[in-house]
């Protein structure tokens, strides 16, 4: 029980200002809710493998497929997925379709979220 109470104010108090000026810097409703998302779309196993292979070079579906040994249908209906996030993007080569991240924003996303969970 005394756990339970460690991350609660003993006694209720509030600090006007504080909730004044917390108050003015929450984010607006739809970036929440794009957060929100994003975070949703990033908590899948299988598109943080993707990405993590697109880190490092653009590939193309069939390689992507290969690496992770999965099919390739599996692969296309999570790149949609991922580039409806706007996370990858891709281009088209003949009959191919190469993938990448979208752009810098993605990278340093990844790269943040590795380095955070090698500090825990």
């Amino acid at each position: 029980m005394k756990n339970l109470l460690c991350d609660m104010c003993e006694e209720r108090c509030e600090h006007p200002e504080t909730i004044c000026l917390a108050k003015s810097e929450m984010l607006p409703e739809n970036t929440v809710q794009q957060l929100a998302e994003t975070f949703k779309i990033l908590g899948d196993g299988t598109r943080i493998k993707i990405l993590q292979l697109l880190i490092k070079r653009e590939m193309c579906v069939c390689d992507i497929a290969d690496t992770l040994s999965m099919g390739q249908s599996a692969i296309s209906h999570q790149l949609r997925v991922l580039r409806a996030a706007k996370l990858v993007k891709f281009r088209k080569d003949g009959k191919e379709a190469w993938y990448s991240l979208d752009d810098e924003h993605v990278v340093g996303l990844m790269c943040q979220a590795m380095e955070h969970i090698s500090h825990t």
